[in-house]
């Protein structure tokens, strides 16, 4: 989250144990056109607790004649999750949106663990993650600058985690709803972030 909305940004590498098992997965859910969840943990229940979750705020909306929060969206979320807690879920999700409050973040886990924050990274790479976005965050960055940050922290994580790969989509939510904005192959990142072999940190020189 920062001063011009909110960003999320996820790769697209599923795996079943140590097999890569699809490069294509769709890790953002957009549950409707102001309101996003992220997938990270076990795919099919990320899925369908997204799709029930998808379920209830289109239901609150026809009973009440307007969009649900964020912070209710994410509170049924929790609901769930800690319904089933110690039942073998595995489940960790970001529930990003707008609503007439202003832009929400929070972060659900299948222990039911719900927080609200600015900034987040969930799944196996997500320190390598953190450490981007600890160097490169601010609250009064440009847009370009929000999205350039999301897609540079998930490329390090895809070279650093062996089960994160794929394609880095990137999503800009404001008071207008969500919009996709980026979505390019971690491999073509590469080369775009280290166009030569010494350019890369692994690669260099250290000097002292």
């Amino acid at each position: 989250m920062f001063q011009g909305g909110i960003i999320v940004a996820v790769d697209s590498r599923a795996s079943m144990g140590t097999y890569i098992s699809s490069q294509t997965v769709k890790k953002v859910i957009e549950t409707n056109p102001y309101l996003l969840g992220t997938m990270a943990g076990g795919a099919a229940d990320c899925s369908f607790w997204h799709r029930t979750l998808g379920m209830q705020c289109r239901l609150y909306e026809l009973n009440n004649g307007k969009r649900i929060t964020v912070t209710a969206a994410s509170k049924i979320f929790a609901n769930y999750m800690f319904q089933y807690k110690g039942m073998g879920l595995s489940v960790g999700s970001m529930i990003a949106g707008w609503d007439p409050q202003g832009p929400g973040l929070y972060y659900v886990d299948s222990d039911g663990q719900r927080t609200k924050g600015q900034v987040f990274s969930v799944g196996s790479g997500s320190l390598y993650a953190y450490g981007v976005l600890d160097e490169g965050y601010t609250w009064d960055m440009s847009v370009e600058d929000a999205v350039e940050l999301g897609q540079r922290s998930i490329y390090h994580a895809t070279f650093r985690d062996a089960v994160s790969g794929g394609t880095v989509s990137v999503y800009h939510v404001t008071e207008k709803g969500w919009t996709k904005v980026r979505g390019e192959d971690v491999g073509e990142l590469h080369y775009k972030y280290y166009k030569a072999p010494e350019d890369h940190p692994c690669n260099g020189n250290l000097q002292l």
